[in-house]
């Protein structure tokens, strides 16, 4: 039977991948990689990068195919999503009939990990659901954006006794400000934050995290919001692309 491993790479250091990732990356016969169609895409280079650095043998394939884009629909957010799975869908059907042969090893290396913020497992399903393509698929975990986010500001998760909640950009604006006492948002397209720039809540706020042109900003928001949509704003136009991630805290 053919097998797909889900290959969480970390948050952008090298480093960060797994000794299990290592070893899933061995025995993976030919990789997918998705072009997302920037002029300067670092992540399908660090892909690339993590292969030539990790795997000890020449016996391995990369695939290299244009990612549907995804398309807003004005109607409806889960509309849009929506099709756009299924274009992904019917292209990871394809590369899997076509690449993946009988007994062989297809790989996707995911960044981050495949099970947060990630549409790899959901669209692998929907293959399989689908009929055309009978496989076999394994999760490989990786550090995620969230940990490494903390982890360079040198800070805990939650405080002794505190939840913590992981949201998107889009659910935050429906946050009042007692509601935010750890809140991680991730997918923030609009600087959510700025809706709360006047209260007294800290930012934790990292983009590009792990890779050598990593930036982290930390502070009082109503101190750091503007510096923060500047600097975001500045490298995004300079990249063409940007992948940030904070923590709203309470203060003590």
């Amino acid at each position: 039977m053919k097998k797909i491993l889900l290959i969480g790479i970390g948050a952008g250091h090298p480093e960060q991948i797994t000794v299990q990732a290592v070893n899933a990356l061995n025995r993976t016969d030919v990789f997918f990689l998705l072009d997302k169609g920037y002029a300067n895409d670092d992540l399908l280079r660090l892909r690339t990068d993590i292969c030539e650095r990790y795997i000890t043998h020449d016996d391995y394939r990369i695939v290299q195919v244009l990612d549907p884009k995804r398309l807003g629909n004005p109607q409806s957010y889960e509309a849009g999503i929506e099709a756009w799975h299924e274009q992904r869908a019917v292209l990871f059907e394809q590369l899997i009939a076509d690449e993946v042969g009988e007994g062989e090893v297809g790989g996707f290396l995911v960044w981050g990990d495949p099970s947060l913020y990630d549409s790899t497992l959901r669209i692998l399903d929907r293959v399989l659901a689908r009929g055309a393509q009978l496989f076999d698929y394994q999760v490989i975990p990786g550090i995620t954006s969230v940990q490494a986010l903390v982890a360079q500001h040198r800070i805990p998760l939650n405080r002794i006794g505190e939840p913590i909640q992981i949201t998107t950009g889009r659910r935050l604006a429906e946050c009042r400000e007692d509601q935010i006492t750890n809140v991680v948002v991730m997918l923030d397209a609009n600087c959510g934050f700025e809706a709360f720039a006047e209260t007294d809540l800290h930012i934790y706020w990292g983009a590009y995290l792990g890779t050598p042109d990593e930036i982290l900003i930390a502070g009082k928001l109503k101190d750091v919001s503007a510096e923060i949509q500047r600097v975001r704003e500045t490298v995004r136009r300079e990249k063409g692309w940007i992948m940030d991630t904070y923590l709203l805290r309470k203060p003590d």
